[in-house]
């Protein structure tokens, strides 16, 4: 049976996932004219699904979505695009490093702490 901090970390890596890959193509298509970026959410409804539990999280999609259309300038920010993907890989990381310490901890239980 699988924990629900693991079945969040394991949505949230899905969203991220899908956040990095967005922003690629963002930053890919940067110098297209006309080109409106793409964004990705899933952390308000995984929120929400983690009070519901397992099956509710089990159901969460990361959303996309069209970005809404800059005031000023008619071309997208590189520079926020690349500093959304370095902050991206940064939570990703993050999240490996704490799944990583949660299968350390169930691997010492079935060994009986040896």
């Amino acid at each position: 049976m699988e924990s629900i901090s693991t079945a969040l970390i394991s949505k949230a890596l899905d969203g991220l996932t899908a956040r990095y890959e967005a922003t690629a193509q963002n930053i890919a298509n940067a110098n297209s004219p006309g080109y409106r970026p793409i964004r990705v959410s899933f952390e308000d409804s995984l929120r929400r699904a983690a009070a519901e539990g397992p099956a509710a999280i089990a159901g969460v999609k990361p959303e996309i979505e069209l970005a809404p259309m800059p005031r000023i300038a008619s071309e997208m920010r590189l520079d926020l695009e690349i500093a959304n993907a370095s902050q991206t890989a940064m939570r990703y990381g993050a999240l490996l490093s704490i799944l990583g310490r949660q299968m350390e901890i169930a691997r010492s239980i079935v060994s009986g702490g040896r």
